[in-house]
């Protein structure tokens, strides 16, 4: 009795219901958390652990960050230090929002550092128990050879290696900060009451992890560039890390500057002032770029075929993103008009984007065959045109333009292979039909009035659609990039289909070099740095066109 009343007089507080409330959704949500962690974050862990190994097959020896500068070089270095660096202006954002919350509410958080200090400790025994324990789990392999493999014996082998001289400490530690951090979690919440408590512990507990993981990824860096550079020495060769690792530093951080010297320009009040930060941006934009002009020659110690299959994969995303949103507003506005036989040109239209992408590619290499006989080629010599390799053609399309009318043009203007034009105009006739449909719902959305108003005021047709339906589309054009940029960079299955070793690579998108050195040559290790670094493309690539192009959309 004493107990169930203990319980009653605990969740029927008001803090007590707001407590009860909290563990009510955390039951809810923690099934769907251990699948998202177990299927999707441990994933991702475990390929940033295989990529600083030197793992063929089999797990070799710890390599920290060679595989990343056997593909991209020295700049590796660098995105490491900025990964550092970035977790610190995070430490520094998370600060900031705690002031901002002090100030609204008149608070005094500082109680919550003791309890945040501690749940951050306890990520970090976590983690150490988890990279001490992997290693042991993985050799199970290698001690089952030879013996009948069951339920028993694995789960006799896999106590052994969480037993391990090496884990077992590991895991005390572990049990040790977490009862500390949950016991002092507590003391917080029973003698600082406030209604923030557990915001504050939060963030707190958010800063202790970013300035832990920029300590340690600025230590690990410095200590690999440092490795690097006495290696280079000993063996007679100067590698020119730090230069470089200064340069290109000292370059982003004056871009940095100078965008912000631009951004505070419009907002000075008297014209000396605005001409003043308007000249200092520019200085320090054009000494910024100065500085990381050193890239290019970081880059120019990488693989090649990394940099051979970005090359294939830009041409590939310039060639296609923007050709099908074209293609497939004008045929939105078409098929909005109510014409008759709308409806059945609406699922024309899509029924590529459904049709199996296989059997599609396949239609497709047999369209675009390099035998005369080839639907294609018979098009062609019936217009007077020479019969084409197609899917075995590495030379640009630019240049065989240029033969056929004598001319020549510079290697860098060569564009991309006849073969990954085949690619392109595939991509482009499975997606346009479903950019069509989104831009037709899109175009629904957009009030009637709008147009009917801007007719009476006597607007053409062009007009109308320049200045209220393509600014109104701006949300649909924003996702429909941003989804097509992403799936360029990691499109394979009809890619591969259409891969000829004829064309010499000129089809071997990131994502293909990415599976050639998985599969092919089991260079699990570097297979998956080159991963992490298509991940980080994809990324920045995703943040620039956020900041450029969403930043223009209108959302009525």
């Amino acid at each position: 009795m004493e107990k169930k009343s203990f319980l009653r007089r605990t969740f029927t507080t008001r803090r007590g219901r707001r407590l009860k409330e909290h563990l009510t959704a955390y039951i809810f949500i923690a099934p769907a958390s251990i699948l998202i962690f177990i299927f999707g974050i441990f994933p991702v862990f475990f390929a940033l652990y295989v990529s600083l190994h030197r793992w063929r097959i089999v797990r070799g020896d710890m390599i920290g960050l060679k595989n990343y500068v056997t593909a991209i070089g020295n700049l590796s270095y660098v995105v490491a230090f900025f990964l550092g660096l970035g977790a610190l202006a995070g430490v520094y954002f998370i600060v900031k929002h705690i002031l901002k919350m002090k100030r609204e509410q008149d608070d005094q958080p500082w109680p919550a550092i003791f309890p945040g200090l501690s749940f951050a400790l306890m990520v970090f025994a976590f983690l150490n128990w988890f990279y001490r324990a992997l290693p042991e789990v993985l050799d199970i392999a290698f001690k089952v050879r030879g013996l009948e493999r069951n339920e028993i014996v694995f789960r006799d082998f896999l106590l052994e290696a969480l037993r391990s001289e090496n884990v077992l400490p590991a895991w005390r530690i572990l049990l040790i900060t977490f009862l500390v951090s949950v016991v002092v979690s507590l003391i917080i919440l029973r003698v600082w009451r406030n209604r923030r408590n557990i915001d504050y512990q939060a963030f707190f507990s958010l800063g202790f992890i970013a300035l832990g993981i920029s300590i340690g990824l600025l230590t690990f860096t410095l200590k690999e560039v440092s490795a690097a550079y006495a290696a280079a020495l000993e063996a007679g060769t100067d590698p020119g890390i730090w230069p470089q690792l200064i340069s290109i530093t000292s370059g982003v951080i004056l871009l940095i500057a100078g965008w912000l010297f631009w951004r505070r320009a419009e907002k000075q009040h008297t014209d000396r002032s605005f001409w003043l930060h308007v000249l200092a941006a520019l200085i320090l934009l054009v000494g910024g770029w100065l500085l990381i002009g050193e890239i290019p020659m970081t880059l120019a110690n990488g693989d090649k075929k990394v940099w051979d299959g970005l090359k294939v994969t830009a041409f590939f995303s310039l060639g296609t993103v923007p050709l099908q949103l074209i293609i497939s507003i004008f045929l939105s506005v078409l098929l909005f008009q109510k014409l008759v036989g709308s409806n059945i040109f609406r699922i024309i239209y899509f029924i590529p984007y459904v049709t199996p992408a296989i059997a599609s590619a396949a239609v497709f290499q047999q369209m675009f065959s390099n035998r005369h006989t080839a639907p294609v080629n018979m098009l062609l010599k019936a217009l007077g045109l020479p019969a084409q390799q197609w899917l075995f053609e590495p030379r640009g399309v630019f240049t065989l333009i240029a033969d056929y009318f004598g001319k020549t043009i510079p290697a860098w203007a060569a564009g991309p292979s006849l073969a990954m034009s085949v690619i392109i105009l595939h991509s482009i006739w499975t997606f346009v039909g479903y950019n069509t449909v989104i831009y037709l719902a899109g175009l629904g959305n957009i009030p009637k009035e709008l147009n009917d108003s801007a007719e009476v005021d006597g607007a053409s047709g062009w007009q109308v659609f320049r200045h209220i339906t393509f600014p109104l589309l701006s949300p649909t054009t924003y996702f429909l990039s941003l989804i097509g940029v992403i799936g360029t960079f990691k499109a394979f299955n009809t890619i591969w289909i259409f891969r000829s070793n004829l064309a010499l690579g000129t089809t071997d998108t990131f994502s293909l070099v990415i599976f050639i050195e998985f599969f092919e040559k089991t260079r699990y290790g570097y297979a998956s740095a080159m991963a992490f670094v298509l991940f980080g493309i994809i990324l920045a690539l995703t943040l620039v066109n956020n900041r450029i192009q969403g930043s223009r959309v209108f959302y009525g």
